[in-house]
C-alpha cells in the first residue's frame, strides 16, 4: 500500500532506482517544471493539444486530490518529478474511473508506466474501482502497449481519431505472471551493473596503503579488474599507483560502482559524489551503522534514501564487499586478498566474517566460484535480488545462500520454488526461532526444515556443510532415485557408510555394500567400483577406502583413487571418503564417511523434489472472500461465518451454564448428543473425562453433567453426535520467519506430546497439501491400519486448502486452530474451531511492485 506517509521505492527496467509517492499540493511548482521539460510530441499525446503551460485552475486541481475518488502518484528522480500518472472515478460511488499518465522524455521506455499503472490499479481497487478505462491517440503506440502488455482483457474501440479502452483491474494470474516477469528482469539487471561494471570509484584508501580502503583498492588492482579503476582522494594525485582524483566525475571514466570505506558520517557526500559520476550502486563496507544502534540505524536509513533517490542500490554497509571471478571482469572488491578459483557457484553471505571464512574453506576445496556478495546489514540488497540474478546468469549453476534473517521470506520461497527447478539452491539458515504470535506455538527445527524444502530449498546446518554440498551440485549429476551402491575396502567403513545411508534416509542397494578386503589389488577395487556404476539398481555409489596395514597389500604402487568411476559417462554421482591418496578433480572427497552420506542424501532429497510435479493453486468452490471479510470485526472474529466464507463447515453448538440449560440445547440440536467442557483447552480431552459422548436422554445428560461441573466448572457445551473417525488437527500460526504457516497432524496427547506436526507455508499448492496429509508419522492410522477402513483423503487435502486460502486472503487472522477433526472414509467433520485475530499481517510480497 502506497500512503502519503509511505512513499515507495520502485526499481525501473534498466535496474534504477526511483521513489514512488503520492501528488501532494506542494508539488505544483515541481508538476510545472517537468511539464516545461516535455517535448511538443509527449505533450500532444498525452494532452491531445500543444498544451504548452498548465492554467492555474488545471494545475491545482492537478495537485490536490482525495486519495479515494482521484488519486495520483508521482515518480521522482533525484529531487526531481519526472512522471505523473492519476485516476478518476466516472461519478459518485461508480465503479470505474479513467486513468492517464504522463513520462518526462528522458525516462520514456524504462518502465515507468507499468509501474505506475500497478499502483493506481491497487490504490483504486481499495475503494471499489474494478475497471480501468483510457483514451489514447492511435499515434501513441508506447502507451497502448503499457496497457495491453499488462495482461488486462482490454477492450478498444475506436472513435473521433482516439482509441478507447477498457479494461477489469482485478488480478488475475495473467497479470501476476507480467508484473514478477517484470519483477524478475529489473531486479537481476541492478544486480548486473554492480558485478559486472565498467569502472569502480574507490573512496576510502589512504596513500599509506594502510587501512580497510587501500586493502581494498589493492585487492581490485592485483585481481587485474578489466575495467577503469579512479582512487578518489581529497589531495593526492596518486593513491596505489594509480591516478587519484577530488572527485569520481573527473576522471572522465564510465563509474558504474562506488566502493566506500569512509566513516559514516562521510557517506552521504560520497552518495553525491559518486551519482554525480553515473555510478550505479555502492558496495559500502563502512560498519557503524545499524549495527551499532538507533543512531546508526538512522545513518543506514538515510544512506538508502539518498542512493535510491540518486537510481543507485546498496550493498551493505557493514559487509565484506562483492567479487566476479568471469574472466571478462576479474572483480575481487571484497576483503579478501586473494578469491577462490573460477567457477559455476554464486554465494550469498549476509555475514562478512562469516564470508571471509566460507571464501577461504571454498578455496581450500577447490570449490570454483562464479560470483559472491556479502550484504553485511542488508539495507538494500538481498539474497532474493541475488537468486533473481543467478537465475539467469549462464556462468552460475549451483546457487550457495547464508542467511541469518528473512528479509520477505514469502518472495524467497516463491522464487526458490521457481529457480530451483533449474538451478539447486543450498542455504544455511539459523534454526533460532523468534517467538510466535500471541500463543502461536514456535515451529522446531523439523517444521523449519520442512518449509525450506517445499520450496526445493537444501537447507544445511554449518559452512562444512554448505561446501559439502556445493562440491557435489557443481562436479556431478543429480541421482535418479534414493538406491546407492557402497564400495570399500574396510568393512568397517563399508559398514558405518551401509549404516549412515540408512539414518539419512537413503536405500543400499540389493547386492551392496561390497567389501573387496585390504589385499585387494588397484585392479580389483577398480572392477568393483565399475561394477556399482554400471548395476540398473543403483543411483549413487559411495567410495570408500583405507590404507592397508604395512604388508598387506599386494600392489603397494597402484593407484586405488584413479579407480573412481567417472560421474560423466556412469551419469551417477559418486563421493568418496579416501584416507589415503588425493582423490581426482571433479569427485566430491570427503574426511569422513558421515559427511558423505548426508552430503549426497540433502541432494538427492533435493532430486527427488525435481522429479515431483510442481503444485498448483486450485479454484475452490463455496470461497466468498468478501463475506470472510465481513465476519472480521474490530474485537475479534464471526468464527463460524469465517469458516463458512471459505467453504468450511463447522459443526454447531451451544453453550450452556447450567444442567438444563444443557437439555434444552440438546433438545434443539436433537439427541443423542456429546456434552464437552467448554474451555477450550479441555474441549477434545476425553481422557481427561471432560468429554462425554452419546449422551442419549435428558436424564444421561444431567448425570454427566453433575459428575463434570465440579471438576471442570459450569461452563458446557452442547453438540449433536457425528459418525466417529481418526482425530485429527489443523493449524494455522503466523511464524516470525515464514509468515503464516499451515501445519497438519493426528489428535491425542502422544502426538501433541511428540510434535508430530507437518508444516507449509501459504499459499497451499494442491501438492504442499497432499504432503501435509502424508507427512506425519501417526499418518499410517489414515490410510487403513491394521484392517481399518481409509479415511477420505481428499476431504482432508480439501479442507488444508481452504484453510491455506483463508490464511492468504485474510492478512488480520493471525492463528486459527481446528481441534478435533474427525476423519472418516465418508468425509469428515469439524467439531470446534478456535480463531484469533489482529492487526493485518504485512504480507511484503503481494500488492505492486516495490523494493
Amino acid at each position: 500500500m502506497t500512503t502519503l506517509e509511505q512513499p515507495v521505492d520502485v526499481l525501473l527496467s534498466d535496474g534504477t532506482t526511483v521513489q514512488l509517492r503520492q501528488i501532494r499540493p506542494d508539488d505544483a511548482a515541481a508538476i510545472v517544471a517537468m511539464h516545461s521539460r516535455f517535448s511538443e510530441r509527449t505533450r500532444y499525446l498525452r494532452y491531445f493539444s500543444p498544451y504548452p503551460r498548465i492554467p492555474e485552475r488545471d494545475l491545482q486541481r492537478f495537485v490536490n486530490v482525495d486519495h479515494r475518488d482521484r488519486e495520483a502518484f508521482v515518480v521522482l528522480a533525484g529531487d526531481r518529478i519526472v512522471a505523473v500518472g492519476r485516476y478518476e472515478r466516472l461519478g459518485p460511488a461508480s465503479p470505474e474511473a479513467e486513468v492517464a499518465f504522463v513520462v518526462e522524455d528522458a525516462y520514456q521506455g524504462r518502465g515507468i508506466g507499468s509501474v505506475l499503472l500497478e499502483h493506481l490499479a491497487d490504490a483504486a481497487r481499495r475503494y471499489g474501482i474494478v475497471h480501468f478505462v483510457a483514451e489514447v491517440l492511435p499515434a501513441n503506440g508506447t502507451m497502448l502497449r503499457v496497457f495491453s502488455d499488462f495482461g488486462y482483457q482490454v477492450q478498444r474501440q475506436y472513435a473521433d481519431g482516439v482509441v478507447h479502452l477498457n479494461f477489469p483491474i482485478a488480478p488475475t494470474e495473467a497479470t501476476l505472471e507480467v508484473q514478477r516477469g517484470r519483477e524478475h528482469r529489473t531486479e537481476a539487471r541492478s544486480i548486473a551493473r554492480l558485478l559486472a561494471p565498467r569502472g569502480i570509484a574507490v573512496y576510502g584508501a589512504s596513500t599509506t596503503g594502510q587501512g580497510v580502503g587501500a586493502a581494498l583498492l589493492g585487492h581490485l588492482r592485483d585481481g587485474g579488474f578489466t575495467g577503469a579503476i579512479v582512487p578518489v582522494h581529497p589531495t593526492a594525485a596518486t593513491v596505489a599507483g594509480l591516478p587519484a582524483y577530488p572527485s569520481a566525475a573527473d576522471a572522465g571514466a564510465d563509474i558504474d560502482l562506488a566502493v566506500v570505506a569512509v566513516a559514516p558520517d562521510a557517506v552521504t557526500d560520497v552518495v553525491a559524489d559518486a551519482a554525480k559520476a553515473g555510478a550505479h550502486g555502492l558496495v559500502v563496507i563502512s560498519a557503524g551503522f545499524a549495527e551499532s544502534g538507533p543512531a546508526g540505524a538512522a545513518a543506514q536509513r538515510a544512506l538508502v534514501r539518498a542512493a535510491h533517490l540518486a537510481g543507485m542500490r546498496v550493498v551493505g554497509p557493514n559487509c565484506l564487499g562483492v567479487a566476479n571471478t568471469d574472466p571478462a571482469v576479474r572483480l575481487n572488491a571484497t576483503l579478501a586478498p586473494v578469491l577462490p578459483a573460477p567457477g559455476r557457484v554464486g554465494v550469498f553471505s549476509q555475514s562478512g566474517a562469516f564470508g571471509v571464512a566460507l571464501l577461504a574453506e571454498a578455496s581450500r576445496r577447490g570449490l570454483g566460484l562464479s560470483s559472491f556478495v556479502s550484504a553485511g546489514n542488508r539495507a538494500d540488497v538481498s539474497g532474493n535480488d541475488l537468486l533473481q540474478y543467478w537465475q539467469d546468469d549462464p556462468g552460475t549453476d549451483v546457487i550457495t545462500l547464508y542467511l541469518e534473517t528473512f528479509g520477505n521470506p514469502r518472495k524467497f520461497a516463491r522464487l526458490a520454488r521457481r529457480i530451483g527447478r533449474s538451478k539447486p539452491v543450498v542455504a544455511l539458515a539459523s534454526l533460532a526461532r523468534p517467538p510466535g504470535v500471541g500463543d502461536a506455538p514456535a515451529l522446531d527445527a523439523a517444521a523449519v526444515s520442512a518449509l525450506f524444502a517445499q520450496s526445493g530449498v537444501i537447507r544445511v546446518d554449518t559452512v562444512a556443510e554448505l561446501l559439502d554440498v556445493g562440491v557435489l551440485l557443481a562436479h556431478q549429476p543429480l541421482p535418479a532415485g534414493r538406491r546407492v551402491a557402497v564400495v570399500g575396502n574396510s568393512s568397517a567403513l563399508t559398514g558405518l557408510a551401509a549404516t549412515a545411508c540408512a539414518a539419512q534416509g537413503l536405500t543400499v542397494a540389493d547386492g551392496w555394500p561390497h567389501d573387496v578386503g585390504p589385499r585387494a589389488t588397484a585392479a580389483e577395487y577398480a572392477a568393483a567400483l565399475a561394477a556399482s556404476a554400471a548395476d540398473e539398481r543403483v543411483d549413487a555409489v559411495v567410495a570408500v577406502f583405507a590404507p592397508p596395514l604395512p604388508g598387506q597389500l599386494t600392489d603397494p604402487e597402484g593407484d586405488f583413487t584413479a579407480a573412481l568411476p567417472d560421474a560423466r559417462t556412469t551419469g551417477k554421482p559418486v563421493v568418496a571418503t579416501f584416507l589415503a591418496g588425493r582423490v581426482p578433480a571433479g569427485v566430491p572427497a570427503y574426511p569422513s564417511v558421515e559427511e558423505a552420506v548426508r552430503a549426497l542424501a540433502r541432494v538427492t532429497t533435493y532430486a527427488d523434489w525435481l522429479r515431483r510435479p510442481p503444485g498448483v493453486l486450485p479454484e475452490l468452490d463455496r470461497v466468498d472472500r468478501s463475506a470472510g471479510q465481513a465476519a472480521l470485526r474490530p474485537d475479534g472474529a464471526e468464527t463460524a461465518a469465517l469458516l463458512r466464507a471459505y467453504g468450511i463447515d463447522v459443526v454447531e453448538s451451544a453453550p450452556a451454564h447450567s444442567a438444563e440449560e444443557a437439555v434444552a440445547a440438546a433438545g434443539r440440536l436433537g439427541w443423542p448428543v456429546a456434552l464437552k467442557a467448554a474451555a477450550p483447552g479441555l474441549r477434545h480431552r476425553l481422557d481427561l473425562g471432560a468429554v462425554r459422548l452419546d449422551l442419549a436422554d435428558a436424564a444421561a445428560l444431567r448425570r454427566a453433567y453433575a459428575e463434570m461441573a465440579p471438576v471442570f466448572g459450569a461452563d458446557v457445551l452442547v453438540q449433536p453426535m457425528v459418525p466417529p473417525g481418526v482425530a485429527c488437527v489443523v493449524e494455522l500460526v503466523e511464524d516470525p520467519a515464514f509468515g503464516p504457516v499451515v501445519g497438519f497432524g493426528l489428535g491425542g496427547v502422544a502426538t501433541e506430546l511428540l510434535g508430530d506436526r507437518a508444516w507449509r507455508a501459504v499459499p497451499l499448492t494442491d501438492r504442499d497439501a497432499a504432503e501435509l496429509v502424508d507427512e506425519p508419522r501417526a499418518a499410517p492410522l489414515l490410510r487403513g491400519h491394521r484392517g481399518a477402513a481409509p479415511v477420505d483423503r481428499a476431504a482432508l487435502v480439501d479442507l488444508l486448502l481452504r484453510v491455506g486460502r483463508l490464511a492468504d486472503e485474510q492478512p488480520r487472522v493471525r492463528s486459527l486452530t481446528l481441534n478435533p477433526v474427525l476423519a472418516r472414509p465418508d468425509g469428515i467433520s469439524v467439531l470446534h474451531a478456535t480463531v484469533r485475530t489482529g492487526t493485518e499481517a504485512a504480507r511484503p510480497d503481494t500488492g505492486p511492485r516495490r523494493l
